[in-house]
């Protein structure tokens, strides 16, 4: 089509996990279990739905474009206002970051088997998107800092990383920055920072007030708002005020907001989560490992699977949905020979594992 740029009509659009209503219909089943998209299997936090509701009732006003939640965040993480950005979704901050900050000549420096939103957002504008290749599933930021040129405007860094679910340390961003140059925008999504925080090498990125460095933070994951699509993100003040130039002004919605703020004082629902977390990881891990897997050690709240080879990964994929539990292959991540399986509940733990029992055909290993 001639009026669309060719750098779009040669994008790939982003596939998102099968839908539990999608999977009954094709495969006629009546229990499906969703563990693809990284979801709080506790659901949302009960305050935060009632603080929903409470705002619905005023869906005939606009909302405050996220400055309820800018204050309450402010609180919560001891920033002033000015260095604080909330948005729908974090992903929604970084095509915000990208609007602001790419231009034509510009690249964006990141990892091979990560998040695809910033190649997405980068490509859409016509820029150009390097990757550095992983080593031993963890990014190689030595290289990454050997690979900047002057071109490079913008690094993405997930940490914990999406799919993988590793770390690089503070020791290891330490050492990075130290190479980075001030003209070099460095966007540490931390999407999973709640369930990496307590460990004492990860780089809480609020320790680290550098005026090159983006914070983005999300409420999907622990929070368990992942459908109200709500994030925000912490930065120097002249940053923020760029980004605010850019940003949609009436987002995120008024519901979203009023969830959020109500989520973050919610602190017994994100202990239970956590802790329901930390025991599926070991339920899952486990489990997998008893029929041979080699699940990855994760921080985040799914384990990443190596496989021999793609056609392996899709053959696990379809033999688990036929049993009414979907996973999330990931060939759209860069690594087409890995399954991600996100933790749910105990039950839909043990659910999965069974499922593989009966597919695989075989007496798992003793425990």
């Amino acid at each position: 089509m001639a009026l669309v740029p060719p750098y779009i009509a040669a994008m790939e659009a982003y596939v998102t996990g099968l839908s539990i209503q999608e999977a009954r219909r094709r495969y006629g089943l009546k229990r499906v279990i969703k563990l693809a998209s990284n979801e709080n299997p506790l659901g949302p936090s009960p305050l935060a739905v009632e603080a929903a509701k409470t705002a619905l009732l005023g869906s005939h006003r606009y909302p405050d474009g996220g400055l309820a939640l800018r204050e309450k965040l402010t609180e919560r993480f001891d920033v002033r206002l000015e260095n604080v950005i909330a948005g729908a979704g974090s992903e929604g901050i970084m095509a915000d970051i990208a609007r602001t900050f790419l231009a034509d000549d510009d690249e964006v420096l990141a990892s091979e088997g990560t998040f695809p939103a910033m190649r997405v957002l980068a490509q859409s504008r016509g820029v150009a998107y390097r990757t550095v290749p992983l080593r031993g599933w963890r990014f190689d930021l030595a290289a990454m800092a050997d690979a900047i040129t002057s071109r490079t405007k913008l690094i993405y860094l997930p940490n914990p990383n999406n799919p993988t679910g590793t770390i690089f340390t503070a020791a290891d961003f330490d050492e990075f920055h130290k190479r980075v140059p001030d003209r070099v925008l460095i966007i540490l999504d931390e999407a999973y920072f709640e369930y990496a925080q307590h460990n004492p090498l990860y780089p809480d990125s609020l320790h680290y007030r550098y005026d090159n460095v983006i914070t983005l933070r999300t409420f999907s994951k622990a929070y368990g708002l992942a459908g109200l699509r709500v994030g925000y993100g912490f930065a120097h003040q002249d940053l923020i005020g760029m980004l605010l130039k850019v940003k949609l002004p009436f987002e995120p919605s008024s519901a979203a907001s009023a969830a959020a703020i109500a989520a973050l004082e919610d602190r017994e629902f994100v202990r239970k989560s956590l802790e329901t977390n930390a025991r599926g990881l070991r339920q899952l891990t486990e489990g997998l490992a008893r029929f041979g897997f080699a699940p990855l050690p994760s921080e985040a709240n799914f384990v990443m699977i190596p496989l021999e080879s793609q056609t392996r990964a899709q053959d696990l994929f379809e033999s688990l949905l036929r049993e009414g539990v979907i996973v999330r292959p990931i060939k759209s991540f860069g690594l087409p020979s890995c399954v991600r399986i996100t933790v749910g509940t105990p039950e839909e733990n043990e659910i999965c594992v069974s499922a593989l029992e009966r597919i695989l055909k075989v007496e798992p290993a003793p425990a």
